[in-house]
Formats: C-alpha cells, sequence, structure tokens
C-alpha cells in the first residue's frame, strides 16, 4: 500500500513553527556546488525527497556528498567527472535539467534526459536552451539534450520569459563564461536571489541581484564556500494558509519579510492579516476571513505572475483559503494550466466552486468541508489537500502523500507538534 495520511481534523492547533529551507533554492545550489574549486557546505537544508534525488544526481557523477549536520550538506565536486546523467533519477525531479549550465560550463558538454517533476501542465525548456546557445553551446535537441560548447563567451541577452531556472542556468553558465553577460528579463524570486548570493560567496562577479537584470562578468575563480539556504516562502504562505482554515493562533519563526510582501498582500485580498513582529510572522485566531471586493463591490481577483507577483506555487493554499472565507472570488492562475484540476476533490469535501477553465475558479465561501477520501496529485495541491483535511469535519485519508514529501520535510511531525491528528501510515 502506497505512503498516505490519516486525518481527523476540525481541530484547533496552536503553537510556533519554523519553515524550512528554500526547496527551489536548494537544487540549484546543489547543482552549483560542481563549479567550485572545492567543497560547499550548505545550510539550512530541506530533508526532502526532491534535495535526496539532486544530491544523488550529482554523487552520481563523482561529487562527494556528506551530511555533515540534520540539515548541512558538504559538497565536493572536484571530483564529478562528465557521464551521461542517470535517467531514472531525472525523471523524479524536473530540477535535474539545472545541471546543463553547470556541467556546460565545466567540461564543454552536457547529455540531459528529459526533465520530470510536478504534472501541472505543459513546462517549457526552451528558455533554458536559448540562452545557452546565446553563450555560444551547440544544440541537438532529440529523445535526449545534447549541448555541447567549445568555450562559452558572455553577451547581451534578454530571456523570453523570466523563467526561475532559466535564470539560475544562465547564471551558473554565465560565471564561468569570457568576458561580460547582461541577463534581461531575468527572474529575481527569493530563490533565484540564494543561488546568485551563493555564486557570489564562491566568488562570482554578479550586480543586480533582486532586480530583472543581472550583469555577470565572467571567468573569475569559483572556490569552496559556506552557504545558508533562505526559508522558505511557499512554506510560509502554507502556514499561513494552515492557520486561516483551522482559525488557529500559529506564529511563523525565522521569517525574511521582504519575500513575503505579495504573499501577505494576496492573503489580505481574503481577510487574512497576519502581523511581522521582527523575523517572525503571527497569524492571530480569528481573523476576519471576509473576501475584500473590488471599489464598487465588484468580485475581486486574485492572480499569480512572476516575481514580485502572488507565488504561482502559493495558488493552491490561496484556494483552499479562499473556501473558508465569507465572499466570492476569482482565482486567475496564469503560470500553469492543469495547476487548478485539484479544485474535483474539494468540491467532493463541499467546497463551493466553479472551475471556468483550466485557469479560472470561483470560489464562494465559507463552505462547511466534510471528510473524505482524497489524492495528492502534486507537491503543492497535496499540501493544499492536506489543509482541507485539518479544516474538515471528520476523518480524512490522503494517498499519494510522497508527492506533499517530496517538498515538505518532516510535515507530518510538525502539524502533530501544533496539534494536529495526523497519523502516517507507511
Amino acid at each position: 500500500m502506497p505512503l498516505r495520511y490519516r486525518v481527523r481534523g476540525g481541530r484547533p492547533l496552536a503553537g510556533s513553527v519554523r519553515p524550512a529551507g528554500n526547496k527551489n533554492a536548494a537544487l540549484p545550489a546543489i547543482a552549483a556546488t560542481l563549479l567550485a574549486d572545492g567543497p560547499v557546505e550548505l545550510a539550512n537544508m530541506p530533508r526532502i525527497r526532491d534535495v535526496e534525488t539532486m544530491l544523488a544526481l550529482v554523487a552520481d557523477l563523482g561529487a562527494s556528498v556528506e551530511w555533515i549536520a540534520p540539515n548541512e550538506v558538504r559538497i565536493d565536486g572536484r571530483g564529478a567527472r562528465l557521464k551521461p546523467l542517470s535517467p531514472e533519477l531525472c525523471a523524479r525531479i524536473r530540477a535535474s535539467i539545472l545541471l546543463a549550465g553547470p556541467l556546460l560550463a565545466r567540461f564543454g558538454s552536457v547529455t540531459l534526459p528529459p526533465p520530470g517533476g510536478d504534472v501541472i501542465g505543459r513546462r517549457r525548456v526552451d528558455t533554458h536552451f536559448l540562452v545557452l546557445e546565446q553563450l555560444g553551446a551547440s544544440l541537438n535537441l532529440g529523445q535526449n539534450y545534447e549541448i555541447t560548447a567549445k568555450g562559452l563567451v558572455g553577451t547581451e541577452i534578454f530571456l523570453d520569459e523570466p523563467s526561475v531556472t532559466g535564470t539560475e542556468n544562465a547564471l551558473m553558465a554565465a560565471v564561468r563564461a569570457k568576458g561580460r553577460t547582461v541577463l534581461r528579463n531575468a527572474a529575481a524570486e527569493p530563490h533565484v536571489q540564494d543561488v546568485a548570493r551563493l555564486l557570489v560567496a564562491m566568488g562570482a562577479d554578479i550586480e543586480g541581484i533582486g532586480t530583472n537584470v543581472y550583469t555577470i562578468t565572467g571567468g573569475k575563480p569559483l572556490g569552496g564556500c559556506r552557504y545558508a539556504i533562505g526559508p522558505d516562502h511557499i512554506e510560509i504562505a502554507s502556514f499561513i494558509g494552515l492557520a486561516a482554515v483551522t482559525n488557529s493562533p500559529l506564529t511563523i519563526e525565522d521569517v525574511r519579510p521582504d519575500d513575503l510582501r505579495s504573499t501577505l498582500l494576496g492573503f489580505d485580498r481574503l481577510g487574512v492579516r497576519p502581523r511581522v513582529d521582527g523575523n517572525r510572522l503571527i497569524v492571530d485566531a480569528g481573523q476576519e476571513r471576509r473576501v475584500r471586493p473590488d471599489l464598487g463591490g465588484h468580485v475581486p481577483k486574485l492572480e499569480d505572475g512572476p516575481w514580485p507577483a502572488f507565488p504561482a506555487d502559493a495558488m493552491s493554499i490561496a484556494v483552499v483559503t479562499a473556501t473558508q472565507c465569507a465572499g466570492m472570488i476569482l482565482i486567475f492562475e496564469k503560470m500553469f494550466e492543469s495547476r487548478l484540476f485539484f479544485v474535483d476533490k474539494l468540491i467532493g469535501m463541499g467546497a463551493r466552486i466553479v472551475l471556468c477553465d483550466p485557469h479560472r475558479a470561483v470560489i464562494s465561501g465559507p463552505a462547511p468541508l466534510s471528510g473524505g477520501t482524497v489524492e495528492s496529485p502534486d507537491i503543492r495541491a497535496g499540501m493544499a489537500m492536506l489543509l482541507a483535511s485539518l479544516a474538515a469535519e471528520g476523518q480524512s485519508t490522503i494517498h499519494n502523500v510522497g508527492q506533499i514529501e517530496r517538498g515538505y520535510e518532516n510535515i507530518d511531525q510538525r502539524l502533530r507538534a501544533l496539534g494536529a491528528d495526523i497519523e502516517r501510515l507507511e
């Protein structure tokens, strides 16, 4: 029997919780260690399945990987050798494509199997290859992705979309390219900033971190360093949603408030308003949980977009939260055409949702939820279903929770510490 959770919902929670390190920063950070001429120690690393898979990929290339503390790993990539990447490991995570930039920059050649990852719609990889091509690479994109380069040369690049992983691959390749590279229309999410800061700690010359224009002076020697991954702002959004749907007081420790502006703005529209207290985020019980209409009483819209807009990965959490808020709201998921398909499971639990098309859903709340048997289709939708189960009256069984555990470290234990009745069934 696959891994599942049994949840008894409808119980108030309380306490404090600390977000894990940002998964979407940890994965490219592991890839970036292959550029260093020395060991790199990465602190605040989440112990999750995707991280273990990425570590297995670099270890399979010959890098030395050692956990030196519960959430700290030392990677020495000097022993890595160019060889075909494991198709089995690459099929598990989309982040395998992040090895393209560092391996090409280091060895002049890389062959990648197609990446795996969440099935949330088409996730184009064109930006990665267009960027590498402009830096001097030659491409043969057949059943596998074959990329070669006699030498990477800096240039002016305008990304055709502000792709997060495309930007990260560009940064990792450009720091080894000869001369100056300017990346425009680049992604600037907190995890992209983390990767850029790690490269700087290794010795790279990168300007414009936090903006959508990066200037990289390539060819600088890159050495070992120690770097701490930042807190996962998507996990923080998940805990805000958890407090809201269970009407519970929660304190979220060790946050970076600057990473949360768009997230807090989105929850404010739902009548959920946490307080920032230094590096703590306090969600009081008794939140208003009332949708704030647009001027004139019109139905408001919550939409995602590239940073600094409301994060796409937090949309599933916003959907569940909206089911427990008074009023009507249009959720507009712009980024992925299959991310909202999990709402049928919420409807089965009692939510009042009309799925207009693959990108838009109208939610009317509050709707009392009842426990049921559901499935976790991807990381974020799985976490959303877990929140719904904790808010629902009665017992729920969530199947395929390995998806949740790809992105949330020890989530069942951490929720039990807050008072949740959740049982992990092997």
